[in-house]
């Protein structure tokens, strides 16, 4: 499904390339004052897949407002849908997508290069070359869970979710990170790994021939309402959901038995109509200040020479609780296992959910 995807967009993008209207900027060839001023003449920026609720983005994007006066609006989406938005010409300006996508991007061609000003401390690692993708931050799998809509206790680990009797909710993994993300987390807990994905597929085959499987995504609207049993997301993500869903009794946690650590790479737009405000986003979000802003959600900062406030670590999760988790840094591996992840599921597990 995705190697189908990835044609048609590698397709798509030859097309809208001819109509495109100029090439991209050599971002890496400005100075950061240089980028601050053209980034301050176009003043506004558009992004994809980072709504203020994800990761805390929303005190970033106030914190460039404020800072240099350039303005903001986002339309939430999954990396896929993120990927071919940046394939039509002028349409969005920088995104953030899943681990597993960066080599689709760069495959086609999508993105441009910017290293910002805190390139020598970010690990070698978490980015690629000419700053094409740079991780942010990282998550760690974790359950939240709603104590309100059913008899059974918290789980700890996927064991105990297996014993359970509730739904899980993890949204797309067709082309969603996050879902993608969970289903290698369940390999890691049931014995397999990147290379061996058979336990997860063993355990996501049995949660639906239960019933056990919720088709609907994974969303703060739907937490809310109470549609969501045990949903599985990022750190970040679960304590935003729990912090924002006062009419329900909600319990978060990173299971004991199978949790990643994986990050998100930002991107920017190839066909970027304002690259320099896209380029000084991406700089402010490695700043102290932006990598503060994401340890407030919950998020591991990638760069670790900015000390986090103890308040910050008090409200969020302490280390010692992801400490097992596994660490992702091969984007590629992880790339080629979520790849597979999609098309399996595709295959094999939406005709059992009626999909």
């Amino acid at each position: 499904m995705r190697k189908i995807l990835s044609l048609l967009m590698g397709i798509t993008l030859l097309l809208s390339a001819v109509g495109a209207m100029s090439e991209a900027v050599d971002l890496n060839s400005y100075t950061l004052d240089e980028i601050i001023a053209k980034a301050m003449e176009e003043g506004h920026v558009e992004s994809v897949g980072m709504p203020d609720s994800w990761a805390n983005w929303g005190d970033s994007w106030k914190g460039l407002t404020e800072t240099y006066g350039i303005t903001h609006t986002d339309d939430d989406m999954s990396s896929a849908e993120e990927l071919s938005m940046f394939q039509n010409a002028y349409t969005r300006d920088i995104g953030d997508i899943g681990l597993g996508f960066i080599t689709q991007a760069l495959e086609n061609d999508l993105v441009q290069g910017y290293k910002t000003s805190y390139w020598d401390t970010v690990p070698q690692w978490a980015k690629g070359e000419d700053g094409k993708w740079m991780i942010a931050y990282n998550g760690a799998t974790s359950f939240i869970y709603n104590n309100d809509l059913t008899s059974d206790p918290m789980p700890l680990s996927w064991a105990d979710v297996r014993e359970g009797s509730y739904k899980l909710t993890i949204g797309d993994v067709v082309g969603g990170a996050t879902g993608q993300g969970v289903v290698v987390a369940t390999a890691y807990a049931f014995g397999g790994d990147l290379d061996n994905l058979e336990p997860a597929y063993e355990f996501w085959t049995e949660m639906a021939k239960a019933g056990r499987i919720d088709s609907g995504a994974i969303l703060l609207a739907r937490i809310q309402a109470g549609e969501v049993e045990c949903g599985v997301s990022w750190s970040y993500n679960v304590l935003t959901y729990r912090d924002n869903t006062p009419n329900y009794n909600l319990t978060v946690g990173i299971p004991n038995d199978g949790a990643i650590l994986v990050g998100y790479a930002s991107v920017i737009s190839k066909n970027s109509d304002t690259p320099f405000a896209a380029a000084l986003a991406r700089e402010f979000i490695f700043s102290d200040e932006g990598q503060i802003n994401l340890a407030k959600s919950g998020a591991v900062p990638t760069r670790t020479d900015v000390t986090i406030p103890q308040e910050v670590i008090d409200a969020t999760f302490d280390p010692s609780t992801y400490a097992n988790a596994v660490g992702i840094s091969d984007a590629a591996h992880y790339g080629e296992a979520c790849e597979e992840i999609s098309d399996w599921w595709a295959e094999n597990i939406i005709p059992l959910l009626g999909g």
